[in-house]
């Protein structure tokens, strides 16, 4: 399951996975992120704060993520993954070769700091601008 939070005036989701991950989670993350984006262009960043990573529930919430991240890698401006899970922590390398976004990954205890990183990005220019 994937706890979120839009920051509309700063144009940052938070999410924080705490189980599994499901397909309607993806679900309810597009329906909240998807009008902010048709509403504004893009989000200015992605915090992923996350202990472990948790696994997906089924084959279909696999799917359904795969589907959220194709659908939306290129209207994220900036990643970044708060946490001091060693698998994690790879996580950018991994997925810069996938997504279009900056990815950079943060201990826990720097989680301010990734706040401040990602807005940083709302400076940065559109694609296509």
């Amino acid at each position: 399951m994937i706890g979120f939070e839009l920051l509309r005036d700063k144009g940052i989701v938070v999410l924080s996975p705490d189980g599994p991950l499901e397909e309607a989670d993806f679900q309810r993350l597009a329906g909240e992120v998807d009008p902010y984006i048709a509403a504004n262009g893009r989000l200015t960043g992605l915090m992923i704060r996350a202990r472990s990573f948790p696994g997906w529930a089924s084959f279909g919430a696999l799917v359904s993520h795969l589907r959220f991240v194709k659908d939306h890698h290129r209207k994220i401006a900036r990643i970044a993954a708060v946490t001091d899970d060693q698998l994690l922590k790879i996580m950018p390398s991994i997925a810069s070769h996938f997504v279009a976004a900056e990815i950079r990954q943060f201990p826990s205890s720097q989680e301010a700091q990734a706040m401040a990183w990602l807005q940083v990005g709302d400076a940065a220019p559109q694609a296509g601008a």
